[in-house]
C-alpha cells in the first residue's frame, strides 16, 4: 500500500506504451496477494471464502481511497477506469491465492 501511495503521489508519471491500465492491474494483483496472505495469517494458512472476501473488501477499499487521493495531487485525476483496473487486479490476486493447491480447503 505504501508503494502504491508513493507512486500515486507523484505529480506526473511517464506514460508507458499501452497506457497505465496494465500497471494498475499488476500493482493491485500484488496487493491482492499480499492482503489475502495477511488476512489468512501467513503462507501455510488455507484460504476460505471469508478470507477471500475480506481481502477483496480491503483491496477495493484501498483502491477507492487511492483514486480519491489522486484528486488532490497536482497533475493527477481520479478515473473510474483506473478503479476498475484496480478492482480486477485485486480479484485476480485473491483468485490466484485461493486456487493455489496448498491454499484449498
Amino acid at each position: 500500500m505504501a508503494a502504491i501511495f508513493y507512486v500515486s503521489s507523484l505529480p506526473q508519471l511517464p506514460m508507458p506504451p499501452g497506457g497505465d491500465k496494465p500497471w494498475h492491474l499488476l500493482a493491485y494483483v500484488g496487493l491482492g496477494v499480499v492482503v489475502v496472505r495477511a488476512v489468512a495469517g501467513g503462507l501455510p494458512a488455507p484460504i476460505g471464502w471469508r478470507v477471500a472476501m475480506t481481502a477483496i473488501v480491503i483491496g477495493v477499499g484501498y483502491a477507492m481511497t487511492d483514486e480519491l487521493h489522486q484528486m488532490f495531487v497536482p497533475g493527477r485525476t481520479a478515473q473510474l477506469t483506473d478503479l476498475v483496473a484496480d478492482v480486477i487486479g485485486v480479484c485476480i490476486g485473491v483468485v490466484i491465492c485461493r486456487a493455489w493447491p496448498s491454499s484449498l480447503r
